[in-house]
């Protein structure tokens, strides 16, 4: 490399580092991105839609952590930043409170298919069903160990298989299947990694935490350290609720075995001690059961009588 040229690249280096010290300074709050598997069109989309309310800007890791380095002595909050970055980063300027502008940079995630030898960035599971498939494809599933059979001439996944495990590679086979399937399980974009928000640095998982969350720990902290409080017996404002409450409970107590009495418990002896009529029974009337009027029994038709008069007989044979 010639001087002109090397005086060219050390010139543009201070300049980016200039740039980014001055954007430090400028905006109170960062948000470091990496931006793994991100072609350039895509990352041209994602700097249009943050027009307005931030600015991405990308760069050399060492360039960074040296211009935040270099800044010691002005910014000493800075230097907790330096150590989180690694890999493909990208800083995200802003003056938007956090929390409101990470839908923003979450809403950039597009689809992508499996291909062979990146890093799954999440679980793929194959769901049973019957594909589309011929069955003369039937060697892709063999060579996965996948369960299938042939259902009207296409190839039928049997039980739900795992294909890909997040943080390992995707192999030749799993890739191959996915493509067939038509499948694009990953999804790519910015990924937030770290905060940075007036001097203070946190996992960017911080930012998923809401109002009531924060109370629920707050509340759950208080009830430990009053609980350890009175284990220990040792005073502290959080158990002094419990203290008093159980001091009350004890000295009403005493004021029910003995003649000695105070003003918050009068009016609970007075209502021991007159006792509370209980309130009347309430039957609901019996209804009336209706009567029945039996109804006469049918006669019986009459008995023919039967004539024993010889004459008559005589007559009858005559």
């Amino acid at each position: 490399m010639s001087g002109g040229a090397q005086n060219d690249s050390q010139a543009k280096k201070m300049e980016y580092m200039q740039k980014l010290i001055k954007m430090m300074e400028e905006y109170p709050r960062v948000v470091l991105v990496t931006c793994d598997n991100i072609g350039s069109t895509h990352m041209q989309r994602i700097r249009i839609s943050l027009r307005g309310r931030g600015v991405l800007l990308m760069g050399k890791n060492t360039l960074m952590r040296k211009a935040i380095k270099m800044s010691k002595e002005a910014h000493p909050e800075w230097q907790d930043l330096a150590g989180a970055i690694k890999g493909n980063v990208g800083l995200v300027f802003t003056h938007e409170p956090l929390p409101s502008i990470q839908p923003k940079l979450l809403e950039s995630r597009v689809p992508a298919s499996a291909k062979i030898g990146i890093v799954a960035p999440q679980d793929v599971v194959l769901p049973a069903q019957v594909t589309t498939l011929e069955p003369t494809k039937t060697n892709f599933f063999a060579a996965l160990d996948i369960a299938t059979k042939i259902t009207r001439g296409c190839v039928e996944i049997l039980n739900d298989v795992k294909l890909c495990t997040e943080g390992k590679k995707v192999g030749g086979s799993e890739a191959a299947l996915l493509q067939m399937l038509d499948m694009r399980p990953f999804t790519y974009g910015l990924k937030l990694t770290t905060c940075y928000d007036e001097g203070i640095v946190f996992d960017a998982k911080m930012l998923r935490v809401n109002q009531a969350d924060v109370y629920k720990a707050f509340s759950t902290g208080i009830a430990r350290v009053a609980g350890l409080s009175l284990a220990i017996h040792y005073p502290s404002l959080p158990a002094f609720p419990h203290v008093v409450s159980s001091g009350f409970r004890r000295m009403l107590a005493l004021t029910f075995v003995t003649s000695h009495t105070f003003k918050q418990a009068e009016g609970l002896k007075s209502a021991v001690a007159t006792p509370v009529a209980p309130a009347p029974v309430v039957v609901p009337p019996k209804q009336e059961e209706k009567k029945v009027e039996a109804k006469p029994a049918a006669k019986p038709p009459p008995k023919k009588e039967t004539s024993t008069d010889p004459e008559e007989f005589a007559d009858i044979f005559s």
